[in-house]
């Protein structure tokens, strides 16, 4: 099956169909040995236990700020492109996106509770995090809320667009300013600056976050392309009752 085939709707459902289970067998295999690694990790000499909340703290952060780039590339193909399948991985990532950067937001504070004395601080990385989830509840809202899907999903993917650039900025934030959040240790020049028995475990949770991500979102695209078709049934079975009545 050629990638171009994958624009028509039924052969997209047929190869999620078919790669759904395989995704989700091997997002719980990662998901065991991740934790296994997590917990064995040492503590940190500074942080202690509370270092482990970085396992599920940084993966969220990354999938939050994914899930946008992806609303993004999608918002190209739906204004651009006019790709069929375009608006449906956008709205379909928007909810795990938005998920995800709950989680990070929720897991950052409970890490600084004990770290920096407080749950928040508007620090530029912290605050540009939560412009990211109000940026997504506003896409979402969007897709909820209209009244014509067209034009809300139009809408919504202006502002995917738009709010791309707040990516740059939560990423460079860190070294544009002067915060209390860390700078960059991970993927940095010179390389990660983290030990390897954190860094291994971090990277085997992370991927498994990321198939979870993939195999949410393939789900999620499915039964949005269901839900469609059972709408476009429900209205032609609607008009051809209304053209019986006349």
């Amino acid at each position: 099956m050629a990638i171009i085939d994958l624009a028509n709707p039924t052969r997209f459902l047929t190869l999620a169909n078919r790669v759904l289970p395989w995704l989700a067998a091997a997002t719980a295999l990662l998901f065991a040995v991740g934790l296994y690694r997590a917990m064995g990790a040492p503590d940190d000499y500074q942080q202690g236990a509370t270092v482990k909340i970085m396992f599920l703290h940084v993966p969220a952060a990354w999938l939050g700020m994914f899930g946008w780039s992806l609303m993004s590339v999608a918002a190209l193909g739906t204004l651009v492109w006019r790709h069929p399948l375009a608006d449906v991985a956008g709205k379909a990532a928007a909810p795990i996106g938005a998920a995800f950067t709950f989680i990070c937001l929720v897991t950052g504070a409970l890490w600084g509770r004990p770290t920096w004395g407080t749950y928040w601080v508007w620090d530029a990385r912290l605050t540009s995090m939560l412009v990211l989830l109000l940026l997504y509840l506003a896409v979402l809202a969007l897709y909820w809320t209209a009244e014509d899907a067209g034009r809300g999903a139009r809408a919504a993917a202006i502002l995917a667009l738009v709010g791309a650039v707040n990516l740059p900025i939560i990423k460079f934030s860190v070294d544009w300013w002067n915060t209390l959040h860390q700078p960059a240790s991970v993927f940095r020049m010179g390389g990660a600056t983290i030990d390897s028995s954190i860094l291994t475990p971090l990277l085997i949770m992370a991927l498994a976050f990321s198939l979870l991500f993939v195999t949410l979102h393939l789900a999620a695209m499915r039964n949005e392309i269901l839900r469609r078709r059972v709408r476009t049934m429900q209205l032609m079975q609607a008009q051809q009752l209304a053209e019986a009545g006349t």
